[in-house]
């Protein structure tokens, strides 16, 4: 191996000799969310940030972020300077400890001025647990007794740690192996409550678990895979995530071969079903309410892992086996178009099971020699090893337009590099809940890059989301980070060295990086800036040969993940890779209240449109009063695709099902994991409509998918028979239809969610059910 030599961090954004804070003009705003019965949820006054933050985006900082105990003098944090300062001072300080990052105390300092204006500019984010816990013992010395482990560079192992924020939990995602054994499975319950507390999810495959029709070694029956999943789902249930943060994310795999799957499939259909009888009886149809505390399958997405083999047996109309876990006799054997039927079903009522694609996942595997891919995180965008955590970071796409439209590729490359270096060098800063989890994370070191804003940066310039233009740019700019990410971890390889678990899988990880330079054939460059395509191919040379030469430091390095909280602390319309949601959207007020506003990218996108001013006045007072440009007379034909969002008002223009998977498609080959996004259906849509999108994912080389119609989860009629009397006054059963007005309300201050990217978000207070 070469000479290892420190990673060189220029200055970009900051100048030597300046700071970042004075680039920024700086305010004082007084905080305050209310619940839904107008009561004061949280409240704080004087919070200093960047005058081009939000109301709302300093509101859900301050109360989701800032240290609230412990801070000297203050008490609280009381600056989104003072918490920037705390997160980028810890990653730095870790970095310089752990040698290898920076060649000197300059360089250092360096990169720490680029981090933190890439942060209050609003550029990127980390994880919420970074936020959360980072820096509280650097610069508070803040103390909790601890139950994790992280690695000791000077013994050069994994130990025991005893202060939670001397080396805190800093990802956000983590998948984990089941044991088939009672110890093991409480064992998982224990482990899962600590990344609850801590602020992070997730996942497993539960398909080692003997179903409920094989024995156990004392010859009884097993009270089965259902019955300990229950369980599981109690837990969750009863643990808000990092304290009072959010509720816990927590991801539910079943193989489609199991003895169970079927009662699987139907689980929170069925549990559904008993909320809504609770609520039709008088119970309180809120998510946190009564009804839904009695019944069990709540806490969790739920999915299925398909193979190519079930897929086919479909299409071919062959029959499909459920075996034993243990002796892997054939328990079952039924139509896979019938288990398919269900589970399309199962779907079209209550949005879950979602689907996992196992051979296209492991397909691009990049460490197959250590074992397959099992799992995934709660919003499926982690695919890696059990036993295995990422710390995420997400770039806003919308912070690099330039005023004439034009996208500034360079510092998004910057960005890039810059968020990725302090990525890894969290990996050893940070402590996990079992020391497997740890060692597998020293040793494989996976990291989930991203991007969020998407659908609003491809609106602002009169791109629509549903176009080969659309597509075509996402998939060079995912292409773009991947490679930028890959190309950071040769270097970072010939700093540090490749990860511990780089030369068994070697091949099959080179493999993967010619799988990725490949794929770039398939964007359609003559619809982007002139040079790109050259631009983005020699980056792909770049990081093969690198790779060949000094291998990787990180086994994965990006994801799409759905920046929930985060994509409100950077101000972005839209999370992840999601279009628009609507044409309207309501902006806080400082002072408390909000107005119901145009979103910002559809003047954006007229004016790129070349739309004259008094055009753009119309048409912003048509979309105001319609939510939507259809019968707009100032809007050309042509041009109305540009503003199609995810939903609509009654009789708008709304995206296809197929359009958010192409879009999905197009991103994918660039992307070390997957891709949180939920597929939109209309209320009308039909079970055949979500077996078409699950089809069609599946064929066009997606590793997940997910669905939601319309309406699914707010007001599902029930057939329900009554004991009644007969005008005669004779017993008799009626049958009478109930609608239950049933809306996912947010966990922390009650106010109606929003579902993207599969997880339930708070547009009031940032509270997010799943990753952020």
């Amino acid at each position: 191996m070469a000479k290892k030599v420190s990673l060189h961090s220029p200055s970009y954004f900051v100048p030597a000799g300046k700071n970042p804070e004075s680039f920024f003009h700086w305010k004082k705003v007084d905080c305050e969310i209310k619940n839904r019965k107008g009561e004061v949820f949280f409240e704080m006054k004087g919070v200093e940030a960047p005058e081009g933050w939000s109301q709302l985006s300093v509101e859900i900082v301050a109360s989701k972020y800032f240290r609230k105990i412990g801070v000297p003098r203050t008490k609280s944090e009381k600056s989104v300077r003072q918490l920037v300062d705390r997160v980028v001072n810890a990653i730095v300080g870790s970095g310089l400890k752990q040698k290898g990052y920076f060649s000197s105390k300059k360089d250092a300092d360096t990169f720490a001025k680029e981090l933190k204006y890439i942060l209050l500019s609003q550029r990127g984010a980390f994880n919420s647990p970074v936020w959360f816990n980072a820096g509280l013992w650097e610069s508070y010395k803040i103390n909790s007794p601890s139950e994790h482990f992280a690695w000791d560079e000077a013994k050069k192992s994994i130990q025991p740690t005893k202060n939670a924020y001397e080396r805190p939990q800093g990802s956000a995602c983590f998948i984990q192996s089941v044991e088939d054994s009672i110890e093991k499975i409480f064992e998982l319950a224990k482990t899962e409550a600590k990344l609850f507390k801590y602020g992070s999810g997730t996942g497993s495959n539960f398909s080692t678990i003997r179903s409920k029709y094989e024995t156990t070694s004392s010859g009884g029956h097993s009270s089965g895979l259902i019955s300990f999943l229950e369980v599981l789902d109690k837990g969750a249930g009863a643990i808000k995530s990092g304290g009072t943060t959010r509720r816990a994310a927590k991801m539910v795999v079943v193989d489609i071969d199991h003895p169970e799957v079927l009662d699987f499939i139907d689980w929170k259909m069925k549990e559904e079903h008993k909320a809504h009888m609770l609520i039709a009886a008088g119970l309180s149809s809120d998510f946190e309410g009564e009804a839904y505390r009695t019944v069990s399958g709540q806490n969790a997405n739920n999915s299925i892992r398909v193979t190519d083999a079930f897929m086919k047996a479909i299409l071919t109309e062959k029959p499909w086996k459920l075996k034993a876990r243990m002796t892997g006799k054939v328990l079952r054997e039924l139509p896979a178009a019938d288990v398919w039927k269900k589970i399309s079903h199962a779907a079209w009522v209550c949005a879950d099971p979602g689907i996992q694609f196992h051979d296209t996942i492991n397909k691009w595997h990049t460490c197959p020699k250590t074992g397959p891919i099992n799992s995934s995180n709660p919003c499926s965008e982690y695919m890696f090893l059990d036993d295995s955590a990422c710390n995420l970071a997400s770039i806003n796409l919308v912070k690099f337009l330039n005023p004439d439209g034009s996208f500034d590729f360079e510092s998004l490359i910057h960005t890039a590099r810059t968020l990725f270096v302090a990525q890894e060098i969290l990996v050893d800063y940070s402590s996990y809940p079992t020391r497997k989890i740890a060692q597998n994370s020293h040793d494989y070191r996976p990291l989930g890059l991203g991007f969020a804003n998407l659908g609003s940066l491809l609106m602002r310039k009169g791109i629509p989301y549903d176009s080969d233009n659309g597509r075509a740019w996402a998939g060079a700019i995912t292409s773009l980070i991947t490679g930028v990410a890959y190309l950071t971890s040769a270097e970072m390889a010939r700093a540090k060295g490749a990860f511990a678990g780089y030369r068994m899988n070697r091949s099959a990880m080179l493999k993967v990086m010619k799988m990725h330079e490949k794929s770039n054939k398939g964007i359609a460059w003559d619809r982007l800036p002139q040079g790109l395509d050259k631009a983005v191919k020699n980056l792909w040379k770049a990081v093969i040969f690198n790779g060949i030469k000094h291998g990787y430091r990180n086994a994965q390095a990006t994801v799409v993940a759905p920046t929930g909280t985060i994509g409100l602390m950077m101000d972005c319309d839209t999370t992840g890779i999601e279009p628009d949601f609507s044409l309207i959207k309501f902006k806080k007020l400082v002072g408390g209240g909000e107005i119901q506003i145009v979103n910002q990218g559809v003047e954006s996108a007229l004016r790129v449109l070349q739309y004259s001013d008094q055009q753009i006045s119309n048409i912003l007072r048509f979309v105001e009063n319609n939510n939507s440009l259809e019968k707009c007379p100032d809007i050309r034909p042509e041009h109305l695709a540009v503003f199609d969002c995810a939903n609509a008002s009654p009789g708008g223009r709304v995206l296809s099902p197929e359009s958010h998977v192409k879009m999905m498609a197009a991103v994918q080959p660039f992307i070390s994991g997957a891709i949180s996004k939920t597929v939109n259906l209309p209320m009308t849509a039909t079970e055949k409509d979500i077996s078409d999108v699950y089809f069609l994912a599946w064929r066009l080389g997606l590793k997940a998918v997910a669905v939601y119609r319309d309406g699914s989860k707010q007001s599902q009629p029930l057939n329900l028979k009554i004991k009644g009397e007969t005008l005669e006054g004779e017993p008799a059963e009626i049958k009478v239809d109930i609608v239950p007005n049933f809306t996912m309300k947010c966990p922390e201050c009650g106010s109606d969610t929003v579902l993207t990217s599969g997880c339930y978000r708070c547009p009031n207070c940032g509270t997010t059910v799943g990753c952020s």
